[in-house]
């Protein structure tokens, strides 16, 4: 019996994560082991600093590469979002999941109904910071770190007033009835990935039995959404975002650039899925130019 070993973050979403691929695969290659290898990143260890500060998204897969590198596991399971732009070559990304809901949501403490404005908001990506002055201006705003669960006790303990995290997070952990808002792509553009779920193995070795699990819209909108923050050089620190759609086979792009002076603006591009990677970039330069 062929054995495929998982590697996955520790954390309880990432393990609910990974089992969904997992499942995929079992249903369509019942002969098949399956194994997970769960492990701690750097990035789930050190929670006292911004990733900006210490040294970005790439400390949440550095430790999976390594294993998928020796040959301790087989394939690797990510949030999309959470993936630097730069993939090592020798590792590619192979599968994308269907797109769960990829908007961001409010999360208020348990049994509060409004929010407390002598509190902050607890939320550390840049993207929603800016975007949110323009919903809750008179909100003070600070960073938290740790899992979804780590944070949720830190709101219900009283240290916020709200959380923003991501709907598919929520819901993929079972938590939606701690939803109070949900944020329209409109009012709060996502990260670029969100929602998605993104597996990667060895360069060239036989991938074949994720075919059932792998979804083509998905990857075109990575593929498109990718492309506009590389070119933008934008990773962990940077307020950057992009978020695609397909209608048939006719994707459309909305990207974010924020300015020096912390100024957004939104612009979109319509073109064939056949080209989201150009798509991407040719946004992303445009933009560059007109508001740099």
């Amino acid at each position: 019996m062929k054995t495929i070993r998982v590697g996955s973050r520790e954390s309880r979403l990432a393990v609910i994560q990974s089992n969904l691929v997992i499942e995929a695969i079992r249903a369509a290659h019942p002969e098949y082991h399956m194994e997970l290898v769960t492990m701690k990143t750097t990035g789930d260890k050190i929670l006292d600093r911004t990733l900006d500060k210490i040294g970005g998204k790439g400390l949440f897969v550095k430790e999976l590469d390594a294993a998928l590198l020796d040959g301790r596991v087989d394939i690797t399971v990510h949030s999309s979002k959470d993936l630097p732009m730069e993939v090592d070559p020798r590792l590619p990304l192979v599968a994308f999941s269907k797109r769960a809901d990829p908007r961001d949501v409010l999360v208020l403490p348990k049994g509060q109904t409004e929010l407390d404005f002598s509190k902050p908001i607890g939320c550390s990506s840049l993207r929603r910071q800016l975007q949110l002055r323009s919903i809750y201006p008179e909100a003070r705003i600070q960073p938290i770190r740790g899992n979804v669960l780590t944070r949720l006790e830190k709101l219900d303990q009283g240290q916020y007033c709200a959380l923003v995290l991501a709907a598919a997070g929520l819901s993929r952990l079972g938590l939606e009835h701690r939803i109070s808002r949900y944020f329209s792509t409109e009012e709060l553009l996502p990260a670029a990935g969100q929602a998605i779920l993104a597996v990667q193995a060895r360069a060239g070795e036989d991938v074949s039995f994720l075919s059932g699990f792998s979804d083509r819209d998905s990857r075109d909108c990575l593929t498109a959404e990718r492309a506009f923050i590389r070119t933008l050089d934008g990773g962990c620190s940077s307020p950057v975002a992009a978020y695609a759609t397909l209608l048939a086979d006719t994707l459309t792009l909305k990207g974010m650039y924020v300015t020096q002076e912390n100024n957004l603006y939104f612009e979109t591009v319509t073109g064939p899925r056949e080209q989201a990677e150009a798509l991407g970039s040719a946004l992303a330069l445009e933009m560059r130019r007109k508001y740099q």
